[in-house]
């Protein structure tokens, strides 16, 4: 169990961190950040089901998927084993979605807890290891495809890539499409409020940076750009855009300041921080009042 981190005993917590005035609205004074729970090998795609007040998410290496609940503030396995499960999210419906590494597939668990394949291949060719997902208004998935789960059999199992790393689009029919093939190994994505924009992380980039593209008619990207440089160090992971389109990035690595969650606008800048000692992508730590 690490003992790396200690919670604030002083309000307002040091750890959050307004980086300029504009960051000021969203940072509470009497709240401060909790530990909700510990002891796993590393975490990802933690996605909150309003509810029934749970937390899911996956512990990728270990191969299993938890749930936190708020009213006993207790976690305990979810799904096991989760195919090294890793990013996760729900539907229009409720319905939670999630990529697996092991299997190379995205699927859907259903309200009667069943489990759909929405997507293990392309062109007729096996994924890579889908990572990260996120639904659109229409009812479409989109899902990044990095090689990470096919490097070792720490996260997956061994195996050659047969497509690039490629940023998939699944329409409410079943059609799968390949909409951005130039990223180098796509990681974290998300829409803006309004759906006219999608954040993508190219996570090999040097130095890693948070790309933005157009939606058009929802179906397809265009005109890529940097929207956030993470300089030589910083290292953007999973992220999740608010109301206002601020991105709150997990973020690592290596020195103050550069472990924990970063906050920017919508046009890129850094307005705040939550500092940790422990990498975040992101974690399950929240802000309590």
């Amino acid at each position: 169990m690490s003992t790396l981190w200690t919670p604030s005993q002083r309000y307002p917590d040091p750890a959050i961190v307004s980086v300029t005035p504009e960051f000021d609205q969203y940072r509470l004074p009497l709240a401060k950040i909790e530990r909700l729970a510990t002891g796993y090998r590393w975490c990802e795609g933690p996605v909150w089901i309003g509810e029934s007040g749970t937390l899911v998410w996956s512990d990728v290496p270990g191969n299993v998927q938890y749930c936190w609940d708020e009213q006993s503030e207790s976690a305990r396995v979810f799904r096991a084993p989760s195919n090294n499960s890793n990013g996760n999210t729900r539907d229009r419906n409720g319905r939670l979605i999630s990529c697996e590494h092991l299997t190379r597939r995205v699927i859907r668990t259903e309200l009667d807890g069943h489990r759909t394949v929405l997507a293990d291949s392309f062109e007729g060719v096996a994924l890579n290891s889908p990572n990260d997902v996120v639904c659109h208004s229409d009812g479409s998935i989109w899902f990044t495809d990095p090689v990470f789960g096919i490097l070792g059999f720490y996260e997956g199992e061994k195996a050659e890539p047969a497509v690039s790393p490629n940023v998939y689009r699944l329409s409410p029919e079943g059609k799968l499409t390949m909409v951005a093939d130039s990223i180098k190994q796509p990681n974290g994505l998300a829409f803006s409020p309004d759906e006219s924009r999608l954040y993508v992380v190219q996570s090999r980039g040097e130095p890693r940076q948070i790309l933005e593209f157009d939606v058009v008619d929802a179906q397809t990207l265009a005109n890529q750009r940097v929207l956030i440089d993470a300089g030589k160090e910083g290292t953007p992971d999973g992220f999740r855009v608010d109301m206002d389109g601020n991105l709150w990035c997990g973020w690592g690595m290596g020195k103050a300041g550069l472990d924990g969650v970063h906050i920017f606008n919508p046009a890129g800048v850094l307005i705040g921080r939550i500092d940790q000692t422990e990498r975040q992508t992101p974690s399950f730590s929240r802000a309590c009042a």
